[in-house]
């Protein structure tokens, strides 16, 4: 019987801080004889308790199970929340040390949990984990390490099966950007973008009541029926909406613990679902030295689970971007006229030269908007009043830095390119804004 369970018998410092005592007073009792037979009691003691310790946890019929509760997937750099939910069949309390063996991609390497669970009860741990990377991550054991009253001994059980869970972009933001396609109300406040003119889809033809344009009555609607009809329209509908995701090396720079990639791939998924709750089509480019992965825009159920299980495996890689590939695909592919936002970086304006006459063949047939990122430090450089000659050299090479953004907007300007110079955290938030600024224009 002990050896079924040695492997799984473990003993507590509780044990041996107890027996040390008892040995260092046995050495006393030679000097002190008359400590010599109260020393041996308690030793005594001390091994009965540990033998009745061995029988609780390992004869005594019971043990310690365990499930462990998280969601099918995580969000990548949102808190993901995770639970334990133990309950105890011994027909006693147990004080049980939890160690969850989490994946490598977190780096903790000591997280230890105590816990009471009372007689035949159940109990719960709850935690978070925020990864900072997407893929599939690998979590082990939840090794349980319990102990009755006495605290002499410890069993070992090995609960919560090992389990894969996949981490994808920051879905948990989708229902904070619903809003905007419901509202159409900017992010940053309340008020409504102001809606130039009608849309040119038509709706349906309705009577009139106070209040109706009267630009729009319909003559000879109201000379058939004798009564005055006007018509409706409503918002321009099944409009392509493609996101270009360079994934080179210029986008795996990172910020607060996320690359240029991961924010790009965020921001992506919450544009192209608020496209599709506005009626549009969604569709997805990456690429990098060659073009890797293309969904062809549309308005399918499955589209954005289609759109996110390509970017949740998504990597950086460190290699120039091939835009002439990229130019190619989209005009081989994209025949329809389609709002296309490139998520790229430019840090230097010789960096946009290289790449211009392909931005200018794109815009050519469709709407472009480039997105690419402000270095926040050096705007925080920029932003600064240094007093000795080292900071004035470091603020005027920043501000170089910062000159040649402005640049490359003023450069896009001129040949007809949108674009988009934001910090990492304001992405999503300035990239929704534009495209619902440029549907209320019907520019889309």
């Amino acid at each position: 019987m002990i050896r079924k369970y040695i492997g799984d018998l473990f003993i507590s410092k509780r044990w041996y801080l107890a027996l040390g005592g008892c040995v260092i007073l046995l050495f006393l009792s030679f000097f002190v004889h008359f400590l010599y037979l109260p020393v041996a009691g308690i030793t005594g003691a001390i091994l009965l308790l540990t033998l009745i310790d061995y029988m609780l946890l390992f004869i005594v019929r019971g043990e310690v199970k365990a499930t462990r509760l998280m969601p099918q997937r995580f969000s990548i750099g949102d808190e993901n929340k995770v639970t334990l939910a133990l309950s105890n069949s011994y027909p006693f309390q147990v004080i049980s040390l939890l160690i969850d063996e989490l994946p490598f991609q977190f780096q903790v390497r000591n997280f230890m949990q105590y816990i009471k669970i009372g007689f035949r009860s159940r109990e719960s741990v709850t935690y978070s984990l925020r990864p900072l990377s997407r893929g599939e991550f690998k979590f082990g054991y939840l090794v349980c390490y319990t102990a009755t009253p006495i605290g002499f001994l410890r069993r070992r059980f090995k609960i919560a099966e090992p389990s894969v869970i996949k981490v994808y972009p920051a879905y948990q933001q989708l229902r904070k950007f619903q809003l905007l396609a419901i509202s159409g109300s900017s992010l940053n406040g309340v008020k409504k973008i102001r809606r130039l003119g009608h849309s040119l889809e038509f709706e349906k033809i309705k009577d009139y009541v106070q209040g109706d344009d009267v630009r729009t009555i319909n003559w000879k609607a109201t000379a058939r029926s004798n009564n005055l009809m006007v018509n409706t329209f409503t918002d321009a509908r099944q409009q392509q909406v493609y996101c270009l995701i360079d994934k080179g090396r210029n986008m795996k720079m990172p910020f607060e613990g996320l690359t240029l990639l991961d924010h790009s791939i965020n921001a992506c998924l919450a544009i192209l679902n608020v496209a599709l709750l506005k009626q549009d089509k969604a569709g997805l480019i990456t690429f990098s030295s060659r073009v890797n992965d293309i969904i062809v825009a549309d308005r399918r159920t499955d589209q954005l689970h289609r759109i996110l299980e390509t970017l949740y495996k998504q990597q950086t890689l460190f290699k120039e971007s091939d835009y002439e590939a990229v130019w190619s695909t989209v005009h081989r592919g994209i025949t329809q006229r389609s709002f296309i936002l490139l998520f790229t970086n430019f840090e230097t304006f010789s960096s946009l030269q290289r790449q211009l006459p392909f931005l200018k063949k794109i815009a050519q047939r469709h709407l472009v908007c480039v997105v690419f990122f402000q270095n926040t430090l050096l705007k925080e450089i920029h932003e600064s009043n240094p007093d000795d000659i080292e900071g004035i050299y470091v603020k005027t090479i920043a501000d170089q830095f910062d000159l040649e953004k402005r640049l490359i907007v003023k450069e896009l300007r001129r040949h007809g390119v949108l674009s988009i110079l934001t910090s990492p955290q304001n992405l999503s938030i300035d990239v929704i804004n534009k495209y619902l600024e440029l549907k209320a224009r019907q520019m889309v």
